[in-house]
């Protein structure tokens, strides 16, 4: 073998070596599988892996939060019909149903053809991968990232941020972001912050760069959903609907009253998800009597 040849193999198996290691081009899943995917990263490359088990959540199991689930079924049912609509950031206390109510809006759509893509925020990165993927087809898309903040300098937080508003490329008209998170403005606040406000002559208050900035991503979202800690009343009222659901009688929901108190009292909140927890630990001992 000459010594062109020599390196015209050694070439060849360079070529293969690397090829292993490169990641792949985002590939499209088996759309069929599902309603609802995942974006996950395996050794550098990104997948769309089919969730093979949806979450069975309705809107009508969501009670004590009708206002915001009027204005997400709005935005929702805008998007599902062609029409102009805003990505939405549903902010506040944790467990009162967030995450929730986006998976319940997927239920109600998706037979118009509405799918939902979970992203965490590591792979924010991908996301003009992901829009390019989908935007030929004619599903209508939700990103969602569920319990979203930043810290400072994070990739994701530039991704997604010039996603929403801002990037040269606009972005597909069949897909928004509804993203979830306890933290209004999406990224920590501190103390030092506020020492960039500065006075005007004429009495007004500007924020400084640092304050400007954490509040220039959820600026982006154009519909924002705020969730608040529910009342002692409320509380009660999502746990008997809760209680309903697993097909305890009225008898027994009206004796779980003050369990359910003391339960909400040893976690320290009255969130809707401690609710659903304690009607499933109810009903379970139901059974057993």
């Amino acid at each position: 073998m000459s010594s062109v040849e020599q390196l015209i193999s050694r070439a060849e198996a360079l070529l293969v070596r690397l090829e292993a290691v490169l990641p792949l081009p985002l590939q499209a899943p088996d759309w069929s599988a599902s309603v609802a995917f995942r974006y996950r990263k395996r050794g550098g490359a990104g997948r769309l892996e089919p969730v093979r088990h949806v979450a069975r959540i309705r809107l009508g199991d969501l009670k004590e939060v009708d206002a915001q689930k009027d204005k997400l079924l709005r935005n929702t049912e805008q998007f599902v019909a062609g029409r102009p609509a805003n990505n939405v950031l549903l902010t506040g206390a944790r467990g009162t149903g967030k995450s929730s109510l986006i998976k319940a809006a997927l239920n109600a759509f998706a037979g118009r053809g509405l799918r939902l893509i979970e992203v965490d925020k590591a792979d924010l990165v991908d996301l003009p991968d992901l829009v390019d993927l989908v935007a030929e087809r004619p599903e209508r898309f939700v990103v969602f990232c569920d319990d979203l903040s930043f810290d400072e300098g994070e990739a994701g937080y530039k991704a997604l941020k010039s996603m929403l508003d801002g990037s040269v490329a606009q972005s597909s008209d069949n897909v928004l972001i509804y993203a979830t998170s306890n933290r209004r403005h999406l990224l920590p606040e501190t103390m030092k912050d506020n020492l960039g406000y500065r006075h005007t002559e004429d009495g007004e208050i500007h924020p400084g760069e640092a304050v400007e900035e954490k509040i220039s991503l959820s600026e982006r979202f154009g519909l924002w959903l705020s969730f608040y800690p529910f009342s002692q009343d409320e509380y009660l009222a999502i746990v008997a609907q809760w209680l309903r659901s697993f097909g305890v009688a009225e008898e027994a929901i009206a004796a779980a009253r003050q369990e359910s108190l003391v339960w909400a009292l040893e976690r320290g909140s009255r969130s809707g998800r401690v609710a659903f927890q304690f009607a499933k630990d109810f009903a379970g001992r139901q059974g057993e009597r």
